[in-house]
């Protein structure tokens, strides 16, 4: 195994490592048996969230008539904002709240699970909104029980978060990007069809395609668990909890299968194996980082899309500018993985071989660079921004980019090394353009 020294332990660091997992059922077709998992949860009364451009998806729609025809009470909120914001969240509560439900069905990718969660969260324990909100932006409050069942049934090959207790959003009045973390908005199930990949337009496919390879490869590289001070109860033991010999695993195969299929996915909406490989990857990534976290590239990436000016990418909703989650990410990583190799260097050697590429003679101090061309290499094949300039940004954003990024310390603080809000702003600096 990489880094085999990588886990040793210390007297004040931690010795356990937590994991925990939705319940998945993988495979073409799954999603007919939603009905049978509806009920199997004990769901009479149900809300479907989901995306008003999915219905038309065969899967999808096929499996929202099933529904109905099933006798089980169903309401369909349909109006999920991509990239949600506080605003769509509480929109998405509002419903919930009406609507009485006891329990909820996602279909769509991370934007519409995402809200998903925030409204089972915030209908069945209602507070401030920030009460639940990461600190240092919100006030990081526990939640107080359990919620309604979820199943999640992801339609993107990417985010994950079908298996993970994250939700994220951007905050309009701070213009920032932040999240909600909790054991507890991990969805109940997830059905993960990957026949809904094979409509994905390519840029929709890559930037969750890139999303995947940064959580599998950030998880990897992130601080190890026993570098964490040992809980004094192991309930105050967080999700991140660094990297760790289970999410080691999930990390190397999902690491496998995007250095693989990613480009292909991509370049041949009819190449239904490499979208299936992506789907799978994905899952394995999710499963990974929510039991790792990620760190630099995913903190940098809140800036990045939160900021956003005037850009307006191919296959996104064009009413308004964005930056879609994993290409905020990717735009980033190949200077944030120089900047944090030196940390553990065989690491990030082995997640470039896994990626594809050639690292023959080379030694620690090449371990960066090797990683980063090969991000660099996948970032042109696909279509992906040449850096943060790319999306708009130029020098003089800088100071505000790492700014917003040294505001998630719950990421920062999980990278390999200590980073510094000057560290942020130099790794902005080299991120700006890679060619």
């Amino acid at each position: 195994m990489g880094c085999c020294h990588y886990y040793e332990f210390t007297d004040a660091g931690d010795r356990v490592f937590a994991v925990d997992a939705a319940s998945i059922k993988f495979g073409p077709g799954v999603l007919v048996e939603l009905v049978d998992d509806v009920r199997a949860l004990g769901m009479t009364r149900v809300a479907i969230i989901t995306e008003s451009a999915l219905r038309s998806i065969e899967p999808v729609a096929n499996a929202i008539d099933a529904l109905r025809r099933s006798g089980l009470a169903i309401d369909i909120y349909d109006e999920v904002k991509v990239e949600p914001t506080d605003r769509s969240f509480l929109n998405a509560t509002e419903f919930a709240q009406q609507g009485q439900f006891d329990g909820y069905v996602s279909i769509g990718g991370g934007s519409v699970i995402d809200t998903c969660k925030a409204a089972n969260l915030y209908s069945s324990y209602p507070a401030d909104f920030l009460d639940y909100v990461n600190p240092p932006i919100g006030a990081g409050q526990a939640v107080p029980g359990p919620l309604k069942p979820h199943i999640a049934c992801p339609t993107t090959c990417g985010t994950g978060s079908e298996s993970t207790g994250i939700a994220v959003f951007d905050l309009l009045s701070m213009q920032v990007k932040t999240g909600i973390a909790s054991r507890a908005l991990r969805p109940t199930r997830a059905l993960i069809d990957p026949l809904c990949a094979y409509s994905l337009p390519p840029p929709v496919v890559a930037a969750s395609g890139f999303d995947v390879l940064s959580h599998a490869l950030e998880s990897y590289t992130a601080r190890p668990y026993t570098a964490r001070s040992r809980p004094d109860v192991p309930e105050q033991r967080p999700m991140s909890q660094g990297a760790n010999p289970f999410s080691d695993i999930g990390c190397r195969r999902a690491l496998e299968l995007a250095g693989g299929y990613l480009v292909r996915a991509v370049a041949d909406a009819a190449d239904h194996e490499a979208r299936e490989q992506m789907m799978l990857a994905a899952t394995l990534a999710g499963i990974a980082f929510g039991n790792s976290g990620v760190h630099v590239p995913h903190g940098m990436s809140y800036s990045v899309a939160g900021l956003v000016r005037d850009f307006y990418p191919d296959g996104y909703p064009q009413h308004e500018p964005m930056c879609p989650h994993g290409m905020s990410v990717i735009v980033n990583a190949p200077s944030a993985f120089r900047f944090t190799a030196p940390a553990c260097p065989q690491r990030h050697l082995e997640g470039a071989r896994l990626l594809g590429a050639d690292d023959r003679g080379a030694g620690d101090d090449d371990a960066g660079e090797i990683l980063a061309n090969r991000l660099i290499e996948m970032m042109r094949a696909t279509g992906m921004p040449n850096g943060v300039a790319g999306i708009g940004y130029a020098e003089s954003d800088i100071p505000a980019l790492a700014s917003g990024a040294f505001a998630q310390p719950r990421l920062i603080g999980n990278a390999p090394s200590p980073v510094s809000e000057i560290d942020l702003q130099s790794i902005y600096r080299l991120a700006l353009r890679y060619w």
